[in-house]
């Protein structure tokens, strides 16, 4: 179903990462040509390693950031090989699903 009620379907990832990978995220995101992203800072959460609070302790270095980012689903493999060796030795999690726009133009 590429199409519903004239929106386009694309793939959003979001991912979780501390606040020092998040330059190595977004340089993965323009490789693969995404157009923009979404970013916000200080998240809190409870996951495996516990409860990470969302304030800023030292510095954004040192908390969780949350990337959004949205893109034509052909570019998506690449990203997602990317972002599975970037967190494969560091905490964070990647959530992968389909969605759908009303303006594509500005995903492609």
């Amino acid at each position: 179903m590429d199409e519903i009620l004239g929106l386009t379907q694309m793939t959003r990832v979001e991912v979780v990462v501390n606040g020092e990978d998040m330059p190595a995220a977004t340089e993965l995101f323009s490789k693969v040509g995404a157009r923009g992203f979404t970013a916000v800072s200080n998240v809190s959460g409870l996951g495996h390693s516990g409860h990470h609070q969302g304030r800023l302790l030292f510095n954004e270095r040192s908390a969780l950031t949350l990337l959004t980012v949205v893109l034509p689903a052909e570019r998506a493999g690449a990203l997602l090989g990317g972002l599975r060796d970037l967190l494969a030795n560091r905490s964070g999690v990647m959530l992968v699903s389909d969605t759908w726009v009303s303006r594509p133009e500005y995903f492609r």
